[in-house]
């Protein structure tokens, strides 16, 4: 923890294996190093809010693991090629059908979707990692990892190169397949042996021609999903490498579809990370959260709508990963007044020279704080101990700048370089200049001094009309804020 003085050993990180469905100590497969890999975007729309989500619990998990002292390495891929609309081997590839619906160039969508997801990275404040790793890039490499496994594992027919399941040990035991704890049922399709059968390679189809294909010893075509991740964590990361993250809904079909493929390629059991961990589902009621919705739910509409994007991160946080998290519109305006609350109490201390924490207040804090995200990522306890520690009076001001700082590096809010002036994003609807507020809202104070309480209220209704909700009594001492 950097320049806490404390005596009591650091607590073990422990986090949930999905493998286990249990929570076990993390040791690393190389010592000082943790080394992760997170499934990524398929980049044929924007991403939704709830796709963010993922990437907020692995940015937490990575900032987590440099908090612990660990030299991380951190892959997220981009899916540009291989996914269909269907995870269970049917349907039209996702870019491909974009790119025709669209009269786009395949690889122009591509670069598009991948720029906008980045930008939405950088808005939530989520840390660069150390390898953007992108599909089309590998192809090569992922021929070469099919033709390894083929003749033992793989069978062919007209469409292209299918993995038998049945040839590793234990199939589908992530997601519980074939047990009562099964979570996903996988419909057959024509031609293969097995239902739980996937592809590795896609011929294309006699006729047609795809934006993307490659020659291969099947034919013309193109990858199978499952098989970029495990042909890109191997290359960048080495088997066995330390945790594998994603989605919940990657944990019923796509995971395990690569855990087999990573047992065929080493001639084992192992499953090529020692850790798989799992998000779980951000829940919208309004449907809105559907890329087939139209105006569907992404970072960039709670700007439009006048959120800072890091008071969703900060509602993402005050969920366990693990648990199922209601995004509504008064939720998000609550956590953006809490975060307004931590970035007004961090202001105090911006300024102030960072120095050792010897207060035992503090450092007792920051001690509760490591044992909670040391709890396989306890990020709503490690929120109320952040504020605790924000709240606290007649302290040195270096060693509380000091002790935000050592916690917000693991929790990302921003909170010793953002300003609440900054917080106040303008909805896109809203016409009225803010020289124009602060001058109506001048008039008013002076009309309620005067105690002309009709001036007064026709000022703030002329305000509502235009959008401005007056604060009047906010403890948080804002004047007004701006309504989408």
């Amino acid at each position: 923890m950097g320049a806490v003085m404390t005596d009591a050993p650091a607590p073990p990180l422990k986090l949930f294996n999905s493998l286990t469905r249990s929570l076990e100590e993390f040791v690393p497969v190389h010592p000082g190093e943790a080394r992760v890999y997170s499934c990524g975007p398929t980049v044929y729309n924007y991403p939704h809010i709830g796709n963010m989500r993922a990437y907020v619990f692995a940015d937490t998990l990575g900032r987590t693991l440099s908090f612990k002292g660990y030299k991380l390495t951190h892959v997220i891929n981009i899916t540009d090629v291989g996914h269909l609309t269907d995870d269970a081997d049917a349907g039209e590839d996702k870019l491909e059908k974009a790119a025709a619906e669209r009269a786009q160039s395949i690889w122009d969508i591509a670069r598009h979707y991948t720029e906008a997801y980045w930008a939405d990275v950088k808005a939530l404040n989520i840390r660069q990692p150390a390898h953007w790793s992108i599909a089309t890039d590998y192809v090569p490499q992922m021929i070469e990892f099919a033709k390894a496994i083929a003749d033992r594992h793989c069978y062919e027919l007209d469409s292209g190169l299918y993995f038998d399941t049945t040839t590793v040990a234990d199939y589908g035991r992530l997601a519980r397949h074939g047990t009562d704890e099964g979570e996903s049922r996988i419909d057959p399709v024509e031609g293969k042996r097995h239902a739980a059968d996937f592809a590795i390679w896609r011929k294309t189809p006699p006729g047609e021609t795809r934006q993307m294909e490659w020659d291969s010893p099947w034919g013309r075509g193109a990858p199978g999903w499952h098989l970029e991740c495990s042909v890109m964590s191997e290359a960048l990361l080495g088997f066995p490498f330390d945790i594998h993250t994603g989605g919940i809904d990657h944990r019923e079909i796509h995971h395990p579809n690569e855990i087999a493929q990573n047992q065929a390629h080493s001639c084992s059991d192992a499953s090529g990370a020692r850790f798989w961990m799992h998000n779980n589902f951000l829940v919208e009621r309004s449907g809105k959260m559907s890329k087939s919705s139209g105006e569907f739910l992404r970072v960039q509409l709670l700007i439009d709508k006048g959120y800072h994007p890091l008071a969703y991160r900060l509602m993402c946080l005050q969920a366990h990963y693990r648990s199922e998290l209601e995004f509504s519109w008064e939720g998000l305006g609550a956590a953006l007044t809490r975060l307004k609350r931590l970035v007004m109490a961090a202001a105090s201390v911006r300024d102030a020279d960072a120095a050792a924490v010897t207060d035992r207040r503090l450092t007792d804090l920051l001690a509760k704080f490591d044992a909670a995200m040391s709890e396989d990522l306890n990020t709503p306890v490690a929120l109320t101990l952040l504020e605790e520690a924000a709240a606290m009076k007649k302290i040195d001001a270096g060693q509380k700048r000091a002790a935000l700082a050592a916690m917000d590096a693991v929790l990302g809010l921003d909170l010793l370089t953002i300003t609440r002036a900054d917080l106040r994003v303008r909805p896109k609807a809203v016409t009225i200049a803010e020289a124009e507020i602060e001058a109506a809202l001048t008039r008013r104070k002076e009309a309620r001094a005067a105690k002309d309480f009709a001036a007064s209220d026709a000022l703030r209704d002329e305000l509502i009309a235009a959008g401005v909700e007056v604060m009047d009594g906010d403890p948080l001492g804002w004047d007004w804020r701006l309504e989408p």
